[in-house]
């Protein structure tokens, strides 16, 4: 039986660009927080204190995305063959709970809120929310050349998608002024938690898809059995595992029954080769047999 393992790895250095990015991002996103969380109490604003939870995921989405690119540089070690890459899915399922918890605190004090309204300073809560929308943008525009890299791009949307939800808190600042209805704080506030809710599932449903291994969503896995049937002298394939090593990388091993004979090192690099480019996986285990002995133990669908 042959056997070939192609690693589709990259140990590349985080850029200092691209640190630099990440570090002032996260550092204006902590100071926007506060000072949410402050001016938020001091105006009697829900809408400011819910954008400060969708702003504190922020940073933690953020801290995410680097924490991914660094561990990206640390190599396997002989308990941890596959490196530590996997810590961020771990990050995420904290991450999307934690939001959870905290946009159901925001909704119950809403809806209090609303059944009592009180005054809010409407003028604070439009600075505040203007300057949230400059400090998103720009932490948004830093990192808008990295966007090839799945965690970056990822970071980029989401501080972008949190300048517009800030934009919603300032027209409703602006409301309240011209109106003077105090209810439309707490009911912005109660649109801004479902925007959270919304993009928290989805973070949520694939850190949870990703911890139990599902084929990556971006991955057609009959395309895939398709193209390694299709291989010359392959005549059945068993045993196709395709599965998330962490939030960057997809790994593949199955089993080629091919009673012609085992294939050479140029078959299976091409193979390899052909999975990174056409499926964008890039850490590929192929195993090669006649199948003219005894059945593998592992052919049967029902055994893993």
């Amino acid at each position: 039986m042959a056997e070939k393992e192609n690693h589709g790895h990259s140990h590349s250095h985080v850029p200092d660009n691209l640190n630099v990015a990440f570090a002032v991002g996260i550092a204006l996103n902590i100071a926007l927080v506060i000072a949410e969380v402050g001016f938020g109490i001091f105006a009697h604003s829900v809408a400011l204190l819910a954008d400060a939870g969708h702003n504190f995921g922020d940073v933690l989405g953020l801290l995410l995305a680097w924490g991914a690119l660094m561990l990206s540089r640390k190599n396997p070690t002989a308990q941890y063959t596959y490196g530590f890459r996997s810590t961020t899915i771990l990050a995420a399922l904290i991450n999307g709970g934690f939001l959870l918890i905290a946009t159901g605190a925001i909704v119950l004090e809403a809806v209090r809120r609303i059944a009592e309204p009180s005054p809010v300073a409407g003028g604070t809560v439009i600075l505040v929310a203007a300057i949230a929308i400059l400090i998103n943008s720009f932490s948004a525009w830093l990192l808008r050349n990295k966007r090839n890299d799945l965690n970056t791009r990822g970071a980029f949307l989401h501080l972008v998608s949190d300048a517009a939800v800030s934009l919603g808190v300032l027209i409703g600042g602006l409301i309240l002024l011209k109106t003077g209805w105090y209810w439309v704080d707490p009911v912005v506030s109660i649109g801004i938690s479902l925007v959270i809710v919304w993009s928290t599932w989805g973070l949520l449903r694939e850190a949870v898809n990703m911890s139990l291994d599902a084929v990556p969503t971006s991955i057609n896995p009959a395309e895939v059995k398709k193209y390694l049937a299709s291989l010359a002298g392959v005549v059945r394939i068993h045993d196709l595992h395709i599965w998330p090593i962490g939030t960057t990388e997809i790994a593949l091993t199955c089993h080629l029954v091919m009673p012609k004979g085992h294939p050479d090192d140029a078959f299976m690099a091409r193979v390899s080769d052909e999975l990174r480019h056409k499926f964008g996986i890039g850490h590929t285990t192929l195993q090669s047999e006649l199948g003219n002995e005894e059945d593998c133990a592992l052919e049967p669908t029902e055994v893993v």
